[in-house]
């Protein structure tokens, strides 16, 4: 049974957990055994294993971390929400008792997070922990047990059931129609001041004046039928194995972005701004793509999203260093210009993967550029509550490490049968508010094809 604390509650008295993490692709079937049928072989075989609800995922190709039920659920909203999740998730830690036999990335304590973007936000932004994580990495399978003082665990059985593939579901607009939103992109581009064909943006200097602003906008799925989850995660895993697909708190969806990875005090992040729509094969269509990509909105755009992490993770790390030129992304549907970023957290840093997140967000490729000025003409204009759409989602583990994606490519569940999905366009000086219309249709298309739409 899932045990829901505001921060406050937490660090004034954190429950104190036992953690065991052990193989489990060296045992031999028998009791506490969790597969019926022996060790899955395929991701189509694990996600049959996985009951149809209640449960947390963050997958990459054939690697990643399955969370099964809830020791603990941790909310904050407002302005300090990163802030009170870190402290909370320190004393959680802090009070932990761990035995770690696997001593691989994800194993030991750990937990699931989706932040919203906003501090505005309705929205809860949540720590989840899970009873138990099977995680999987480098070839190797193992179990983690996470409960509470006094509790016996009771390792999950899991029976293989069919996956159901949606096959009733419809669309409906959600706050704005196409067609308003391309009112809005219009009125937006006029807003903002353009730069100069040879001018360089500097990471370290930002003034007022606005040069992007991020519009999101989003459509209601319903079906007759539940949702099966587990389909709609295989289809996205399926069809964009590069990508992050993740399942935090009904959270849906199938990231290209990164926004910030740790892994023993070693920062990564990968930043993505300026998208080419793939008509029929992305492998032909990359010459085009390069094309399109080096003109002066699509490079500006993406010299604002280097620029804004330049800047945001040279305050908590050191020797950052971006790709000096962009490279092509490739996926399914679309080819993005990307840029890979490192750095590396100083000897004496507390900092874990959800601080690193804090200080990152939100790029200038989910609010715009300059940051500040930006994010508050996004909470003026955009007429939705974003939720966690395009906030930092993914896991941390107790010893600081985690991968935190964007939470792009998604929808939330909001019933049993019906889900939100969201997406966005960088705005500029010169765009045109029909190709911006046409690049969330690209980016509404992951998610549609899951859920059976195309």
């Amino acid at each position: 049974m899932t045990t829901t604390f505001s921060t406050s509650d937490i660090c004034t008295a954190p429950p104190r957990l036992h953690v065991s993490s052990r193989f489990v692709d060296d045992v031999e079937p028998g009791p506490g055994f969790p597969f019926e049928s022996g060790l899955p072989t395929s991701v189509e075989e694990t996600l049959e294993l996985l009951p149809t609800s209640a449960f947390s995922c963050w997958v990459r190709d054939t690697s990643g971390l399955i969370g099964f039920g809830r020791t603990l659920r941790i909310r904050a909203r407002g302005s300090d929400r990163f802030t009170e999740l870190s402290k909370a998730w320190k004393a959680i830690t802090d009070a932990a008792s761990i035995e770690d036999e696997v001593d691989l990335l994800g194993s030991g304590l750990m937990c699931f997070a989706t932040v919203a973007y906003s501090g505005e936000s309705e929205v809860d932004s949540l720590i989840h922990v899970p009873e138990f994580v099977l995680g999987r990495r480098g070839g190797r399978v193992w179990m983690t047990s996470i409960i509470t003082e006094g509790a016996t665990p009771v390792p999950p059985v899991l029976k293989s059931e069919p996956l159901r593939r949606v096959t009733s579901a419809t669309s409906s607009p959600g706050d704005l129609d196409s067609s308003s939103w391309a009112d809005l992109v219009a009125k937006v581009s006029q807003m903002l001041t353009p730069v100069g064909d040879s001018a360089e943006v500097d990471p370290f200097t930002e003034d007022s004046t606005l040069r992007k602003i991020v519009l999101a906008r989003d459509e209601l799925v319903t079906s007759d039928d539940d949702i099966d989850v587990r389909s709609v995660l295989g289809e996205l895993n399926r069809s964009y194995p590069s990508c992050w697909t993740f399942d935090v708190a009904g959270l849906i969806g199938s990231t290209p972005e990164l926004l910030i990875g740790v892994e023993n005090a070693r920062v990564t992040s990968r930043v993505l701004a300026g998208t080419y729509r793939v008509e029929n094969d992305p492998t032909s269509e990359m010459p085009a793509a390069r094309k399109l990509l080096s003109a002066h909105k699509d490079s500006t755009e993406h010299a604002f999203a280097i620029a804004s992490l330049q800047r945001s993770l040279s305050s908590v790390a050191d020797d950052v260093s971006v790709d000096e030129r962009p490279h092509l992304l490739p996926l399914a549907n679309v080819i993005h210009s990307a840029s890979d970023a490192s750095a590396h957290l100083p000897e004496d840093s507390c900092l874990n993967a959800l601080d690193i997140a804090a200080a990152v967000h939100p790029t200038a490729a989910v609010g715009g550029y300059p940051q500040a000025s930006a994010v508050a003409h996004v909470d003026e204009l955009e007429p939705l509550d974003r939720g966690r759409y395009s906030g930092p989602v993914g896991w941390m583990d107790d010893r600081g490490n985690g991968q935190f994606g964007i939470a792009l490519r998604c929808g939330q569940l909001e019933d049993r049968n019906r889900i939100r999905l969201f997406a966005g366009a960088g705005i500029m000086p010169d765009s045109d508010p029909l190709a911006e219309v046409a690049e969330t249709e690209a980016k509404f298309a992951p998610m549609r094809r899951a859920l059976g739409l195309e």
